[in-house]
């Protein structure tokens, strides 16, 4: 272990597990998250941070560009699809959030191609999403592109969780709720997906 992560430990220990003892004790007997997030890997964008939440709040999903692909029940590795029928199902979590970022590396990916080393697994990650985010930009200013192809991203990820039937029976029922989020690395400011192309910084 790095002395970074021993460091955070000891502060974890010494000034949060005090006051934070008692949830931690009480979610031994289980979890009841109200929110499942999918979120980027990217290590800027943090939910439990942005969001300021407290343990067993939220059920975190987080993958190179925030990428939901679509319901495919093939009997292959889904780790994303896996995550959202537990979620879902099991946790009975009320609300899916779909949270992209500025400046992300797998969106970066989409439209310039991945890295030379990263060709086993990012490249045809990021290509489930390429043509539809190089299809849209298309219609947009160069110093639009970065911000469009992270939001149609996000989008794209809430039409896919449309294509799980027990997520859109649910939505449909009015139990579960679907948001699409974008984070600004750089404000801080967090924008939402108000209609089919429009984002709306929260305030």
């Amino acid at each position: 272990m790095t002395d970074e992560l021993t460091d955070g430990y000891h502060r974890f220990r010494q000034n949060r597990w005090p006051s934070e003892r008692a949830e931690y004790e009480a979610l031994v007997h289980g979890q009841k998250p109200h929110t499942l997030v999918v979120a980027c890997s990217d290590s800027r964008a943090d939910p439990a941070l942005i969001f300021d939440t407290a343990p067993g709040e939220l059920f975190v999903v987080r993958n190179v560009a925030n990428l939901v692909p679509p319901y495919e029940p093939d009997g292959k590795l889904h780790g994303v699809s896996a995550a959202l029928e537990f979620g879902v199902n099991v946790l009975q979590v009320k609300r899916i959030v779909v949270m992209g970022h500025a400046y992300c590396g797998g969106v970066n990916a989409m439209l310039n191609g991945s890295p030379a080393n990263c060709q086993d697994f990012v490249a045809p990650w990021v290509e489930q999403a390429a043509p539809t985010v190089r299809r849209v930009v298309e219609d947009f200013p160069a110093d639009q592109v970065e911000r469009v192809a992270e939001e149609t991203v996000v989008r794209l990820s809430i039409d896919n969780l449309r294509t799980f039937p027990w997520i859109a029976e649910r939505e449909a029922a009015g139990d579960l709720v679907l948001s699409g989020l974008h984070f600004g690395i750089a404000d801080g400011i967090l924008s939402k997906l108000t209609g089919a192309k429009r984002f709306e910084r929260l305030d």
